[in-house]
């Protein structure tokens, strides 16, 4: 059985494919089976944003189809800038340097510790329509130093204090315990199991 993932970043695909690797599922991007798509994200939590593209996807493919929204919740900040993580900055074709850059912008001279957390919604188009959620969290701070090579986003100024390391200095297999996305995945399997039992 195929999995279509619906994302064409990279840094997502991998983090996924390490935590499904081991199920008896074939993981699909949308390259692979030939699906050029841009789904608007134009609803107003992470799950109807993930169920958005997890529908469209699946409909476009007829595949079960795996979709994720997630964003950086920054307190000082009320929350920003959460489900507009990844379009934060006013740049055209802001890269991920620039949105971090302008994260720190937003937080010259407010006192730190500056507290945050990732979210993690994953939405799962299953074979009769039916949709799935699991949700995964990881508490943080943001630090205004960039530190690690690992990791994309806001992992280079997301720290993780019990750790003493930001998400970018973590090694894939120690992220994939405690990241926000790997929880959610996690909770993911026992549904993913289930299908592969019920298509046995």
């Amino acid at each position: 059985m195929k999995l279509l993932l619906a994302t064409n970043n990279r840094g997502k695909l991998k983090e996924i494919q390490a935590l499904l690797g081991d199920f008896d599922l074939e993981l699909v991007t949308p390259q692979q089976v030939g699906l050029e798509m841009e789904v608007e994200e134009h609803g107003q939590t992470y799950a109807e944003n993930a169920a958005l593209k997890a529908q469209a996807f699946a409909q476009a493919s007829g595949l079960l189809t795996l979709a994720d929204d997630s964003g950086l919740e920054v307190d000082a900040l009320d929350g920003q800038p959460g489900l507009h993580s990844a379009r934060f900055s006013p740049l055209p074709g802001a890269s991920d340097a620039d949105r971090r850059a302008y994260l720190l912008e937003h937080l010259t001279g407010v006192p730190q510790p500056w507290t945050a957390r990732f979210r993690c919604v994953i939405a799962l188009a299953l074979p009769k329509g039916e949709m799935r959620f699991c949700e995964g969290r990881c508490e943080g701070q943001i630090i205004p130093q960039e530190r690690g090579a690992n990791g994309f986003g806001y992992d280079p100024i997301f720290w993780l204090p019990e750790l003493g390391k930001t998400m970018a200095e973590l090694q894939m297999e120690e992220k994939n315990r405690l990241s926000h996305r790997a929880r959610a995945v996690l909770a993911a399997r026992p549904i993913l199991k289930e299908v592969l039992q019920n298509s046995a």
